[in-house]
């Protein structure tokens, strides 16, 4: 199928941000959060008006095996692997961009949709 010249050109930008976040180093999959937590203790600074929570502590939590893993993170560790998280955001990002961009293509298609065992569609009404 052939493409038109936007779409051609829009293929290419996104080939070409792929490519430079491939250079950039490691991606890291998952999800980084800062949480705050109450410990239940009676008496502790996080059972007071108003309350001082516990932390932050950073999570990353993300997908082995169709199981859900989650690892706790230093600040150092936060600090050197957030441009890392966000690289993997970015080509999550690109590569859906890239998919609307076929589905396009292919909705744009001029030749006539089959249908399976090669009846033609029913004309309108």
């Amino acid at each position: 199928m052939r493409l038109d010249a936007a779409t051609r050109a829009e293929a290419k930008r996104l080939g070409a941000e792929i490519a430079r976040l491939a250079r950039a180093g490691p991606l890291l999959p998952g999800t980084l959060t800062r949480r705050q937590t109450r410990c239940g203790r009676a008496g502790c600074r996080c059972m007071a008006d108003p309350p001082v929570f516990h932390g932050p502590y950073w999570s990353w939590t993300r997908k082995v095996d169709r199981k859900t893993v989650t690892r706790y993170l230093s600040e150092d560790e936060v600090g050197a692997y957030t441009a890392w998280f966000d690289n993997a955001h970015r080509l999550r990002a690109l590569v859906s961009e890239l998919e609307a961009l076929g589905l396009r293509a292919v909705e744009a298609d001029p030749r006539p949709q089959r249908r399976p065992g090669g009846r033609k569609p029913a004309p309108p009404t």
